[in-house]
């Protein structure tokens, strides 16, 4: 799957456009994006200004040096970018404007554009935007303001998207609107396959704090002006005015001083803040521009697919329990382990709940006795305000001991299915009814992996003292350690291999050069068979 090129846009300066695209490229990383930044506003360059104290060095080259590249006979652009050193589960690497030295005025003035076109310049970018896409998730182009020569490159030959970025008055909303129909036009006559535009419009620093009344009047005069943009994207059900006010970025007088990335220090922000507008707008990017349906619906939803698209999480599931349950709950999670489920126990009034930034989670389970404690109604709550239910990817189970009437639930736990277990009995069962629910295990392949387990706790018995001579022991205990991966990593397909094979090797052959099997390697078989049987039993019982 490649990567998708979106240029940041705006007709006048002064807009805030850098500092969108900055921030949207930080929450992207956050959410596990790969995101490649180009400051393609070669003469007034600044996005090194928004990355400097997360950048290990300042930037050597740019997007200048391109051209540099394409005149020295490159095929395909040197390494420019820089990646900064941003704590998150993905990546920004900065494409700067350039070396910002005593050179680099000159450098930028020097360059003639049509010439560079008349000599192949275009299929050159275009083998440079093939090797971000292949590299980078996304690829966040800050273009300069205006029309120019530089502003048709970013907003009409290297884009799949567009983001058009304006504030509440005429010069500035009329031209991102003139912006995006010249680029339209002029990328109908490029040479290469693009699908038509998708345009985002962001109304940007809105102060509808202080003169409410006038900013909805200018709301309202900059999505009638904009809304013919939304047509070939925005769900059909979603009102353009409404799209808006969740794409239009307030007015906050504390980030208006410097180049600043307020995503940084507002990791949670409530409604109120930028960072939460943000968040919708990398959503919205991050999703393709799809699906707005559901942020119109529920924007925390919204934001929350997007943050967990393909996502790799710590944990398969997280189980909660009030403290009486704990040792049940305690051998819950232990069966499931065993069964090779990445769990945790989440026990309520662990206060270090309600500080978490991300979810560790794919899955939540809840250990219900007697009645949903107000924790976990607000685990559960939270955990469904960050799920899609369409996409079926994450799930909430219940699970009620026998002093649980299920039909005095709360309504959003009531149409669960629910699993059931006695305190004094043992919770294997249900850690095998988890476990099948969580990896989509149907009952006819539990069977087979039950007897993927026997038949290699039987190969691991067969296994005699002796064996015909070293090199074969030196076999028997290299798949004794393969056999161990495999049940690590739940691989019971080569578990099944690997037993066949050991079973060929255990074959005592007579020989007057016996080999015994050294006292580590019989432990390892022991560690291996304690681990295999507890399985079993898990499976039985």
């Amino acid at each position: 799957m490649t990567g998708t090129v979106v240029t940041f846009y705006s007709y006048k300066g002064g807009v805030g456009r850098s500092f969108t695209l900055a921030n949207v490229a930080v929450l992207l990383a956050r959410w596990g994006y790969r995101v490649l930044v180009v400051d393609w506003d070669l003469e007034a360059p600044g996005l090194h200004h928004y990355y400097a104290p997360v950048l290990p060095t300042k930037p050597d080259g740019g997007v200048i040096d391109l051209a540099d590249d394409f005149l020295a006979g490159a095929r395909s652009p040197d390494a420019h970018e820089v990646r900064t050193e941003l704590e998150s589960d993905g990546s920004v690497a900065l494409l700067a404007a350039g070396r910002q030295d005593e050179a680099y005025a000159g450098r930028v003035q020097g360059i003639d554009w049509a010439e560079l076109y008349r000599r192949g310049f275009a299929e050159f970018l275009e083998r440079c935007r093939a090797a971000w896409i292949e590299a980078y998730d996304f690829v966040l182009i800050d273009s300069r303001t205006g029309i120019s020569d530089i502003g048709g490159i970013c907003t009409a030959q290297l884009p799949d998207r567009l983001v058009v970025v304006f504030t509440a008055n005429e010069q500035s909303v009329q031209g991102a609107l003139d912006i995006a129909r010249r680029a339209d036009r002029a990328r109908d006559r490029l040479p290469y396959d693009r699908q038509p535009h998708l345009v985002l419009p962001i109304l940007s620093r809105l102060d509808n704090r202080v003169e409410y009344k006038r900013a909805e009047h200018w709301q309202e005069r900059c999505t009638k002006i904009v809304t013919p943009l939304f047509r070939n994207w925005l769900a059909k059900s979603v009102p353009e005015d409404l799209m808006m006010r969740h794409v239009t970025l307030p007015y906050i007088s504390y980030w208006s001083f410097g180049e600043q990335l307020p995503v940084l220090e507002e990791p949670t922000p409530s409604a109120d803040q930028i960072s939460f507008a943000l968040e919708t707008v990398a959503a919205v990017v991050a999703q393709q521009f799809d699906r707005t349906d559901l942020l119109a619906d529920n924007r925390d939803a919204y934001v929350a697919a997007a943050r967990t698209q393909d996502r790799a999480y710590d944990l398969d599931l997280l189980v909660s329990s009030p403290r009486p349950m704990l040792e049940p709950a305690t051998k819950l999670v232990e069966g499931l382990r065993a069964l090779g489920t990445r769990v945790e126990l989440s026990v309520s009034s662990d206060v270090g709940f309600l500080d978490q930034t991300s979810e560790p989670a794919r899955h939540l389970c809840l250990v219900v006795h007697e009645e949903v404690s107000r924790w976990q109604a607000t685990e559960a709550e939270r955990f469904l305000r960050h799920t899609l239910d369409a996409d079926g990817d994450r799930q909430l189970f219940c699970v009620l001991t026998s002093d649980t009437d299920s039909a005095r639930l709360p309504g959003f736990l009531r149409n669960l299915r629910h699993l059931f277990f006695d305190i004094g009995t043992g919770p294997g069962r249900v850690a095998r009814k988890l476990h099948a629910l969580v990896t989509g295990t149907p009952p006819s392949r539990a069977d087979a992996d039950r007897a993927t387990l026997r038949d290699a706790a039987s190969a691991l018995r067969k296994v005699p003292d002796e064996l015909a001579h070293r090199g074969r022991g030196a076999l028997v205990e290299q798949t004794v350690r393969d056999m161990t991966v495999a049940l690590d990593q739940g691989d019971l397909a080569l578990l099944h291999d690997l037993t066949t094979d050991l079973g060929l090797m255990s074959e005592v052959r007579a020989n007057s050069t016996n080999y015994t099997l050294p006292d580590g390697v019989r432990k390892q078989i022991s560690a291996l068979l304690g681990r295999l049987d507890r399985r079993v039993d898990l499976f039985t019982n």
